[in-house]
């Protein structure tokens, strides 16, 4: 089946995410149904992407087909991740194209064997391209040449929107089929474009698998972000929390756990204090981000949850009993994080150096710590005392764009930021500096994009970038909810721009998955 055609074709936004892990284009298929659900946006999308070497699941199951044991697809650094898709077992890793549209398929008046005919439809064409036969098997989906499978589908579906999509593979290394049974066959062999066809060139087969795409559904791919989002729906303040950032708490004991080791020892996190959406995700893995000097800050940004009030003297038992709930938490990657303390003269500086001191005692060199320190108001001498303790990373979060710094922070400085960051490099090279940027207070995109290059020219190289959400109604209000997708065009620009890492997405906090952005 196909389309038929008009003069006018459909739009739809093309996101080519590039090799990146299962779960993380999962989580942003999801995102985006539940936008487009909600009429958030207008426009369908199509996912264009490779995974990272995985086994993923289907509905009908499949690890009674995987044909080796857990020890040794972790060996090979392969995860098995349950899905929501039809189907059995199946491999996806670099080499092999995916395609996942995000469609609703109601204004296209086709029901689910029509959409699975079109999406076969669009692998054979592309085949062919190619001058593969590929061809349907009445008992199977996917397409085959011959007797062996070349591409894989398998859909969800969600009030009639589609999500996970298609395979196809083009160069891929083939062994890991071996060690299931792919799509819950044993007797059923995995072929690629490659071995049908001496001509292969992945670049080109996305091109051509693109197009086949735009011609079966009659739709017109935009490859490029604009300013706003592309069919985003326009509103000035948005009261109601979009689906995608309504989240479901964790099965498991792993939070109360951390909650009663930072109850024995006396100890804050920022996690807590200010209300993080990941606490729940973060407590539940053993990690957390530890507060030090306090819960009163001397400062009264209107974004944040800290509360504002005159502090207690430092605690000086307190960095030995962060270093002791280290240890028994066995820690890899630490955060020490610390509310701003302009009553002091150093600013807490000295009480981060004891902090990092203390767990280095007790971890040696097993333990990754970073530090999310305040501006220290631009003291040269009390940023040399932290980074004198050799922490892994200084992290410093510039928060938002000049323009905002007099409503969201008017304590705060945003060239006295972008001083401390240059003057820690200058202190130590050899330690990156890292900043986080919250979205929603009424910036325009292009205010970011300078703010990420001031960040940048300023010697920055690991950057984060998250969804503001109003704490109270004593906070400043949000003004916008960004978009999945529109997380990634920023993701997209500070790459360009050179940043090292970057993590961009509603969720994203600057203490979030640190050891990944130092580890990727």
């Amino acid at each position: 089946m196909q389309i038929k055609d008009t003069k006018a074709r459909r739009p739809a936004l093309c996101l080519n995410l590039g090799l990146t892990e299962y779960q993380r284009a999962l989580d942003l298929q999801l995102d985006l149904v539940n936008a487009k659900k909600e009429k958030a946006i207008l426009y369908d999308r199509v996912i264009l992407t490779q995974h990272l070497p995985v086994f993923t699941l289907g509905k009908r199951g499949g690890k009674e087909n995987l044909n080796c044991s857990f020890d040794f697809l972790k060996s090979k650094n392969i995860e098995i991740v349950q899905t929501t898709r039809g189907g059995n077992i199946t491999y996806h890793g670099p080499g092999q194209i995916i395609l996942y549209p995000i469609i609703d398929l109601k204004p296209l008046k086709i029901d689910v064997p029509q959409f699975v005919n079109m999406l076969e439809q669009v692998m054979i064409l592309t085949c062919a391209d190619f001058g593969i036969k590929a061809e349907r098997n009445s008992k199977n989906p996917g397409i085959w040449v011959k007797n062996a499978k070349i591409g894989s589908i398998g859909i969800g579906l969600k009030k009639n929107i589609s999500f996970h999509g298609i395979a196809l593979n083009v160069n891929p290394d083939l062994t890991p089929f071996s060690w299931i049974n792919p799509c819950g066959f044993d007797d059923i062999e995995i072929t690629s474009m490659e071995k049908e066809s001496s001509k292969t060139d992945i670049k080109q087969v996305e091109n051509i698998i693109l197009k086949n795409f735009e011609n079966i559904f009659k739709i017109d791919l935009k490859y490029k972000f604009e300013n706003t989002c592309p069919g985003l729906a326009k509103s000035k303040k948005i009261k109601k929390k979009p689906l995608w950032l309504k989240r479901n708490l964790p099965k498991t004991t792993g939070f109360e756990k951390v909650r009663n080791i930072l109850k024995k020892e006396r100890l804050n996190t920022v996690c807590q204090s200010a209300n993080c959406p990941n606490k729940w995700e973060c407590f539940c893995s053993g990690t957390s981000t530890f507060m030090i000097l306090g819960t009163q800050c001397t400062r009264n940004c209107r974004f944040c949850n800290i509360d504002s009030k005159t502090p207690l003297a430092p605690d000086i038992d307190e960095p030995l009993r962060i270093a002791n709930a280290v240890k028994e938490l066995n820690l890899k990657y630490v955060v020490i994080t610390s509310v701003t303390r302009d009553d002091l003269k150093d600013g807490g500086a000295f009480h981060f150096n004891e902090t990092i001191s203390q767990i280095h005692k007790k971890m040696g060199t097993n333990i990754k710590i970073e530090v999310l320190i305040p501006d220290l108001r631009g003291d040269k001498n009390a940023l040399r005392t932290i980074l004198k303790a050799k922490p892994d990373v200084l992290n410093h979060n510039i928060e938002t764009v000049p323009s905002l710094y007099k409503k969201a922070r008017p304590e705060a400085d945003y060239s006295q930021s972008l001083n401390l960051i240059s003057n820690s490099l200058e202190i130590d090279p050899m330690i990156p500096v890292k900043s986080g940027i919250m979205v929603g207070l009424g910036e325009t995109f292009f205010q970011l994009f300078d703010t990420i290059n001031d960040l940048y020219d300023h010697g920055c190289s690991i950057l984060t970038i998250g969804q503001y959400l109003q704490p109270s109604k004593n906070h400043l209000p949000v003004e916008k909810y960004y978009s999945p997708e529109e997380f990634i065009e920023l993701k997209t620009f500070a790459e360009k721009t050179g940043f090292k890492e970057v993590a961009s997405g509603a969720f994203v906090r600057s203490s979030y998955k640190a050891e990944e952005l130092l580890h990727p």
